[in-house]
């Protein structure tokens, strides 16, 4: 959905473009509540004021529903509230104190979704990095997926991930890595050349949890699939991974909003480091075989992430244990597939982890 006003300013118009109607909804935003942002900004609304407004009537919502004793209510309004307040950050490429407090409350938003969704910290670096564990309502965890966004939507922004995961009786961490979420804008921790360490702790916090039993699987959305991708190179507790509309070879972007959100990743206005970081990160797949399982995601009209951007990953993999599956018509990471898309890799996980069902090459 786009509002179609001719009158729309560069600003709301580029906000358009890259919060969507099938973006916001995929991240898990009431659907009237996305119509809503996208009118009020065309409108002339500041995309963070509309946001955050939908968030605080959600939230009113929520404390209403408890009031009255209709706890499932609260959680649905804490959840629409978490997504709207996810989305209103997102008006800030860079990391200023607005922008940290409508993360502290999509924070506090999420928080309120215990237990079904728990709070896990891991010291790294001397900060610590976040992320929301979701387990399946019944039984222990057949096996677990640790899935991450990539330069701007984070962590709880993939709860309607973790749902189609946990229905398969699979647990799911959503992680907040280097240069994500809490990890960034409360504990400084940066995207730089090591940053597939700083993803590696993920898996050891899956290792060390008694309640997390089976072998391991990694998800990237975004740009977080080269960070994936580098992950299943080189740790082989990676037992299964999906890549989803990620570059390859990362560069510095061209305009300017873009570069702003990358040195934010990065953690400096140096876009000689920028580049530095960025040249670090290039996926060779003849330096970083694959050996685990991939699932290569793309949309033929992802206008940030080429196929031709995401084919070294299927070079670095296994022939006969990789799978492509692509959209003609998807969106960037496949916003306006969302329900089929995740419903495709909770099952190729549940196959490649647990050894269910006949997986196909």
């Amino acid at each position: 959905m786009t509002t179609g006003n001719p009158e729309t300013s560069p600003l709301v118009a580029a906000q358009h473009r890259a919060m969507p109607y099938t973006r916001l909804t995929d991240c898990g935003m009431d659907p009237a509540d996305a119509r809503r942002l996208l009118a009020d900004t065309a409108a002339e609304t500041p995309w963070q004021d509309a946001a955050a407004a939908i968030a605080q009537a959600q939230l009113e919502r929520a404390r209403l529903a408890e009031e009255s004793g209709h706890r499932a209510t609260a959680r649905q309004a804490y959840r629409y509230a978490s997504a709207a307040l996810m989305f209103a950050q997102m008006a800030y490429q860079t990391d200023t104190a607005e922008k940290r407090d409508l993360y502290a409350g999509h924070m506090a938003a999420t928080t309120a979704l215990a237990p079904a969704v728990e709070r896990v910290e891991i010291p790294h670096r001397g900060g610590a990095l976040g992320g929301w564990l979701c387990l399946p309502p019944h039984g222990t965890p057949r096996a677990t997926v640790i899935v991450w966004g990539g330069l701007s939507g984070w962590g709880a922004a993939y709860l309607p991930v973790a749902d189609a995961y946990t229905a398969r009786g699979l647990a799911c961490l959503l992680a907040e890595g280097p240069g994500q979420g809490e990890s960034r804008l409360r504990h400084g921790l940066y995207v730089d050349e090591h940053v597939t360490e700083g993803f590696a702790r993920f898996v050891d916090l899956v290792e060390a949890d008694p309640r997390l039993a089976g072998a391991i699987g990694v998800q990237g959305i975004s740009f977080g699939g080269l960070f994936a991708a580098h992950l299943a190179a080189a740790d082989p507790r990676a037992g299964a991974v999906v890549v989803n509309g990620a570059p390859a070879v990362p560069t510095v972007p061209e305009f300017r909003t873009a570069r702003e959100q990358l040195a934010a990743v990065v953690g400096t206005d140096d876009l000689d480091r920028v580049a530095e970081v960025m040249a670090a990160l290039r996926f060779d797949p003849d330096k970083n075989p694959i050996t685990c399982p991939l699932l290569l995601l793309h949309g033929g009209r992802d206008a940030l992430a080429r196929y031709e951007d995401q084919e070294p990953f299927l070079r670095a993999a296994d022939p006969a244990t990789a799978t492509v599956r692509v959209w003609p018509d998807g969106e960037h990471t496949l916003y306006n597939h969302a329900a089929e898309r995740d419903a495709l890799t909770g099952d190729w996980f549940t196959d490649h982890l647990t050894g269910q069902g006949t997986p196909e090459g």
